[in-house]
């Protein structure tokens, strides 16, 4: 039985399907299972014991080399790729994103059945016509977590339990220790509460204001706590500007850290604060409590899966809009972020760490 899972993207998209993985592991564990994932995600994949073989796209990558002058080279690295989706002839294809760019993969891909949601599927951008097995549409309002097994479940894979396993190494949970250490945050301070705020996000209408982070940070460290901030390289300038604005002291991890890092990382600490952004769902994946802050997106869609987080949104009517540009007036821009007061987080921040009795000791990874 040869599988292949297609879910490229992004960060949380595809850690929500961890779960789906392991069931279908669970289903044929003898069946070799293959996942076709974009370079920026493919941390969260490779080395999982549930996965056979990673085909990476560097879609992007080659997509800018065609306009410059190495397009030839990336033209001949698009059609080495597509060659190796070929190698293999699949039992089944499973397109478990559901837009154009896996719907085409779908379809140079050699699969005696190509599975997938059918017509119907908000945003699906017509994928379903590669496919030769289409199931029926189901909700948007449910999970994306459930979606994804609701999917398994309409070709008669049982999923009884949600499981991550997320592929983090005991040499990545090393180098986290080593890495606090080099930071003055070592072993000494594990008595301490350990939180990382990750405050940035691609979409500019889910962003909170840098001062609040900051007010949060500070009042954090004066209940005892050590703060780390994570993101991506892009994201370190915008920390650095957070941390000026502070009164004590923090860890700007930015861009200092892959994702199995990251993930070992999670695992350490005691409690995330996010955005709604990727590194929220690898956070909750790896079993840490989430104080997440929602404004332009649903979180009974989209929000971090488990009961132990804690989901702060505001509800007006605009809510959600899943709009990346707030359309209202200037005065009341972005209203839906802020209007999540510093008080709001911090409260929730502090209910959830009283609440855990062994702080500073690594969590342990969901499994529901």
């Amino acid at each position: 039985m040869n599988i292949l899972i297609v879910k490229t993207s992004a960060i949380g998209d595809v850690t929500h399907t961890l779960p789906a993985l392991n069931c279908l592991r669970r289903a044929w564990p003898d069946a070799r299972i293959d996942w076709l994932v974009e370079e920026a995600a493919a941390d969260l994949v490779v080395g999982h014991h549930a996965v056979d073989h990673v085909l990476v796209s560097k879609r992007k990558q080659w997509v800018s080399g065609l306009r410059s002058r190495a397009w030839l080279q990336n033209l001949k690295a698009i059609f080495r790729f597509l060659g190796q989706l070929r190698e293999i002839k699949y039992d089944l294809v499973i397109d478990f994103q559901g837009l154009l760019k896996s719907g085409i993969l779908v379809g140079i891909s050699r699969g005696k059945r190509k599975v997938g949601f059918g017509r119907g599927m908000q945003h699906a951008e017509c994928s379903y016509i590669f496919l030769n097995e289409r199931l029926p549409a189901v909700d948007m309002e449910v999970h994306a977590l459930q979606r994804e097994l609701l999917l398994l479940e309409g070709i008669d894979v049982p999923c009884s339990e949600v499981v991550f396993d997320l592929p983090v190494s005991g040499q990545d949970r090393q180098q986290v220790l080593e890495l606090l250490g080099e930071n003055g945050l070592d072993r000494n301070d594990a008595v301490k509460p350990l939180v990382a705020i990750n405050p940035q996000t691609k979409w500019e209408t889910k962003l909170w204001e840098n001062e609040r982070f900051a007010q949060v940070a500070d009042q954090l460290v004066a209940q005892g706590c050590r703060v780390i901030f994570t993101g991506g390289p892009p994201d370190r300038i915008v920390i650095e500007k957070i941390q000026e604005s502070m009164k004590k002291s923090s860890l700007n991890l930015a861009g200092r850290s892959s994702l199995k890092i990251l993930t070992a990382l999670y695992e350490r600490a005691d409690l995330v604060i996010s955005t709604d952004t990727g590194p929220m769902h690898i956070a909750a994946a790896a079993g840490t409590p989430v104080v997440a802050l929602f404004g332009p997106t649903a979180p009974w869609r989209t929000g971090p899966y488990g009961k132990q987080h804690q989901v702060l949104r505001i509800g007006i009517s605009c809510s959600p809009c899943f709009k990346r540009q707030c359309s209202l007036p200037e005065d009341r821009k972005k209203r839906c972020m802020k209007e999540i007061s510093v008080e709001l987080v911090v409260d929730a921040a502090l209910k959830i760490l009283l609440s855990n009795p062994h702080p500073g000791e690594p969590a342990q990874p969901i499994s529901e």
